[in-house]
């Protein structure tokens, strides 16, 4: 998913693999990642997509960056109960969680894995009771 504040900006989905830039988006006042090639375009992340960065990851600090102390992370969001704030956000293997938004600019990423498909809604999948007929039918017939 792309943060709430990316509606305005183009957006596709990520891809295994892909190289990822830290950036910031023209007209708002948020981070992200982009393709090196389409630096316009937000590459919107799944929750649980896990990715590493080239370099140590640096956040920006009061006065100085600061390094995270690692280089792989876990995209997830936060505080969606508050939607006046930044949401997406990196957690790094000691349970840091920093906002990509407080990102530095220019870093470099490779999608490591996508998380799965989500499942189907409830109301797609078969009930219990239409499996087990469905299974009684192969049995018997």
């Amino acid at each position: 998913m792309c943060d709430y504040s990316l509606h305005c900006v183009a957006s596709r989905p990520a891809v295994a693999s892909e190289t990822l830039v830290v950036t910031n988006f023209h007209g708002t006042s948020t981070r992200g990642f982009a393709s090196p090639g389409e630096p316009g375009v937000a590459v919107c992340l799944r929750p649980g997509t896990e990715i590493a960065f080239e370099q140590e990851a640096c956040r920006e600090g009061g006065l100085f960056r600061r390094k995270m102390g690692d280089r792989v992370a876990r995209f997830r969001q936060v505080d969606l109960e508050n939607p006046t704030v930044h949401h997406d956000a990196l957690e790094f293997p000691d349970g840091t969680i920093v906002k990509v938004n407080d990102l530095v600019v220019g870093q470099v990423a490779r999608i490591v894995q996508l998380p799965a498909e989500p499942k189907p809604a409830a109301a797609e999948q078969p009930s219990a009771q239409e499996t087990v007929r469905e299974t009684a039918d192969l049995l018997i017939g």
